[in-house]
């Protein structure tokens, strides 16, 4: 592995015409395909309180998740520093108050405008009934922006779905620490828009709230949605989701409830990109592929699929998405045209970071004044360029 894909890699958080869209029309594939998980989970996609305060969750207790999803949610919004019926310690109070100032910050300068922006450009995929997001790590933030109407959510990451400890176990003062470094591991994507994957790590693993687990649910509750439960799932060899119980998980299914009531599946699977981790056949891309063709977003991917070793995702995704909206972290602009896809642009790029000279795409830089594709301006940055004057988005739909 040369230096350049190590950095990469260390970066990385993880470690998509009407005739184009006729897949969205197919939501009753969709609907079949939730109904067959819904009969093996053995519930419908919005829970309810079981009978008799047996456990009701496949995976809760192995996760230490409660059985009840009024508990569930109430813990959810404890990690997003909003009411609920834990203690009001000053801890608590002071958590709270940082996770506010972040959201409203977050609010005004990414989320607000990337909604904007999503209805006014990109309505006709934006309203997808499922969503696949590469290299996503937890980022259920960006992917509820871009994505509001979506039932199914796929993301991706290297992180692993740890349990949660059981809080009636901690002392006040882990719980305390606990929610001081779940707010430092949200900081850098709700203030600037992406994670760096060792600062997470780091700032999750000195605490008692490990994992991409706390901060999903954290997100959850700040995007309005309501957590009814979670499952651990696991995906067997021909990419059939499977709940695991207390073994074998490679991931979560989080049921949700917008708050219009919309019911939702997140899932999470930790999962490796590279070809040797995914091919267009092995499990877990059939398990995408079962949604149909759905629009896949990419941010902050550490431009590995430039790299040859992700030839195997790159590939598939410029083969099966309905649509790409994505920063040029993502798939190399010259792909595009390989594929037969149309483009539009928005922003106005000029090259990227230092850190990523190697990738500086020219190309990109010449569409942007070629005259060739529709060009618009943003007045937000997304990605690693967060500066509107010198970002990019780029959006792709194919003509086939």
């Amino acid at each position: 592995m040369t230096a350049s894909l190590s950095a990469l890699l260390f970066l990385a958080a993880c470690a998509l015409p009407a005739d184009a869209f006729k897949n969205y029309s197919a939501a009753t594939k969709v609907s079949q395909w939730n109904s067959m998980l819904d009969a093996l989970g053995g519930g419908s996609v919005k829970r309810a309180e079981s009978a008799g305060d047996a456990p009701l969750f496949n995976g809760a207790v192995s996760m230490n998740v409660p059985t009840h999803s009024g508990s569930i949610n109430d813990i959810s919004r404890l990690f997003a520093g909003m009411d609920s019926s834990y203690s009001q310690t000053a801890a608590v109070t002071a958590h709270k108050q940082r996770m506010d100032s972040l959201w409203a910050a977050h609010q005004n300068l990414r989320r607000g405008p990337l909604q904007s922006w999503a209805s006014e450009e990109i309505g006709d995929i934006r309203n997808a009934n499922a969503m696949f997001y590469p290299f996503s790590g937890p980022d259920f933030l960006f992917a509820s922006a871009l994505f509001p109407s979506a039932e199914t959510y796929v993301l991706c990451g290297l992180e692993p779905a740890e349990p949660l400890p059981r809080l009636s176990d901690l002392s006040q003062s882990e719980i305390d620490s606990g929610l001081t470094g779940l707010h430092n591991a949200v900081a850098n994507i709700m203030q600037n828009g992406y994670f760096i994957t060792t600062e997470m790590r780091s700032n999750l693993q000195a605490t008692r709230f490990r994992g991409v687990l706390p901060l999903l649910m954290a997100f959850m509750s700040r995007t309005g949605h309501t957590v009814d439960s979670v499952d651990t799932v696991r995906l067997d060899g021909a990419g059939n989701v499977t709940l695991s119980g207390s073994s074998g998980n490679t991931g979560l299914m989080i049921r949700c409830r917008s708050g219009l009531g919309a019911s939702k599946r997140v899932f999470y699977f930790r999962q490796d990109l590279s070809n040797g981790g995914v091919t267009a056949s092995g499990p877990f891309l059939t398990f995408v592929s079962r949604l149909g063709r759905v629009p896949a977003f990419l941010k902050s991917a550490s431009y590995l699929m430039h790299e040859s070793g992700f030839s195997n995702i790159r590939d598939y995704l410029l083969r099966h998405s309905s649509a790409i909206v994505q920063d040029p972290s993502g798939i190399p602009f010259r792909d595009f045209g390989r594929y037969g896809w149309n483009l539009w642009l928005y922003g106005n790029y000029r090259g990227t970071l230092e850190i990523f000279s190697g990738h500086q795409q020219p190309d990109l830089v010449t569409a942007y004044s070629s005259g060739r594709y529709p060009v618009k301006p943003l007045n937000f940055g997304i990605g690693y360029l967060m500066n509107p004057q010198m970002t990019s988005l780029m959006v792709g739909r194919p003509t086939r």
